[in-house]
């Protein structure tokens, strides 16, 4: 089976989408979380449609994970809370676990698929070592973000590509934040890193 043609450079780097976070009974839910989720099945929908690759970060915690000394647990691994919202998960998919050694027949064998899972124990996508070694094999340049929470994972997402090289398009409309004052400030230091922010509709169009 050969990779399927798609946009040469970008990605779409949806972040954390699980229903921990995204639904009001979620076990960390983020305020607000619900009311931008039309807005990120869209842009699923739309890297869908258009063959663009999709990136999507997501918590895979032991139950007994030291994270949880500082949040409440949340996201453990094979939990309904784990999982992702409907509309986010597309049906050629592959997982990459944090602590995976890829050889480099795995990874073009990853490749082939539309989606990619990054699975971590943080809130930054990049203590998995497999994040950058992915972006690179698949020659992306550009990411547009999204998901949540802007104050955390967005944040460290999207500081983290920027600080590689790679140029990065946060979602305006299509993020939310655990608490206004860290929500402005990653804001400000995202802007302040050179990220472009957009709505959904620019990017949809």
């Amino acid at each position: 089976m050969s990779a399927p043609r798609r946009p040469r450079g970008v990605a779409f780097f949806d972040i954390d989408t699980q229903r921990d976070f995204m639904t009001p009974r979620g076990a960390l839910y983020v305020p607000g979380a619900r009311m931008v989720s039309r807005h990120i099945r869209a842009l699923v929908a739309h890297a869908a449609g258009r063959g663009i690759r999709l990136l999507s970060s997501v918590d895979a915690h032991a139950e007994d994970d030291p994270e949880f000394a500082t949040f409440p647990p949340h996201c453990v691994a094979g939990t309904r809370g784990q999982a992702k919202i409907p509309g986010t998960v597309l049906a050629d998919r592959g997982v990459v676990a944090a602590e995976a050694r890829l050889s480099p027949a795995a990874m073009r064998s990853l490749l082939e698929h539309h989606q990619l899972v990054l699975e971590k124990q943080t809130y930054d996508v990049f203590d998995n070592p497999n994040t950058e070694r992915i972006l690179r094999a698949a020659e992306v340049t550009r990411c547009v973000v999204f998901g949540v929470a802007t104050d955390y994972c967005v944040r460290a997402a999207v500081l983290g590509l920027l600080q590689r090289g790679y140029r990065a398009t946060v979602v305006a409309d299509a993020i939310r934040g655990v608490a206004p004052d860290s929500t402005r400030r990653a804001l400000a230091a995202m802007r302040s890193a050179g990220a472009r922010f957009q709505t959904t509709s620019q990017i949809l169009g």
